[in-house]
């Protein structure tokens, strides 16, 4: 272990890093609340900003402009939408989840989908107007969200199902699913170089 900090919040679990490695997101499960470290000169080296937002945040993505962090929450089947630079919340909104796992941003920005756990569905939000778009019955417990880098499929681990499901993200259809062991989640690309 190279670097240990404490949130002094409960149930940490989520961790986003902004590409420029200077500020790490975490989702505070049992406190209602999403921590943002920025990193700092001296000693301690980051400086800790918490933000209260709905019930049982997990699943959260920071738009493609860079300027807001939407949460799902786990318990009350909201999203927070937080400013990065006031470090406020903006909104909250109801998704009528049951149990959001994750929600991620299409490369355009102009779609949010979010994994309801509970529910076995995918719902696609209109991120302009906050309201649905589509929802997919996918089966139990649909968890992880990874776009291809071209941005044209989701993959969608559905962890009850032992399986991966994509989503072509231009017809909001279902076009293929990939047979995995038990419990598949989180996902990531590898790029060989």
């Amino acid at each position: 272990m190279d670097w240990l900090l404490g949130t002094g919040q409960n149930s940490t679990h989520m961790v986003m890093v902004s590409q420029d490695l200077d500020h790490i997101y975490t989702a505070n499960i049992g406190s209602d609340s999403i921590t943002i470290l920025d990193r700092a000169a001296g000693a301690a080296g980051w400086n800790a900003t918490v933000v209260p937002v709905g019930k049982g945040p997990e699943g959260m993505d920071i738009s493609p402009d860079g300027q807001q962090l939407w949460t799902a929450h786990s318990r009350d089947g909201g999203v927070s939408i937080i400013d990065l630079a006031t470090r406020k919340v903006l909104e909250t909104f109801g998704a009528g989840t049951r149990r959001s796992n994750r929600i991620k941003f299409t490369l355009d920005g102009k779609r949010a989908l979010i994994s309801d756990l509970d529910g076995g569905e995918l719902v696609v939000l209109d991120v302009a107007t906050r309201k649905q778009i589509k929802r997919l019955k996918l089966g139990k417990t649909p968890e992880g969200i990874l776009l291809e880098p071209g941005g044209a499929r989701a993959y969608l681990a559905v962890a009850g199902e032992n399986r991966v499901d994509i989503l072509d993200l231009k017809s909001l259809e279902i076009e293929g699913k990939l047979e995995t062991g038990a419990g598949p989640d989180g996902m990531a690309w590898a790029v060989r170089k």
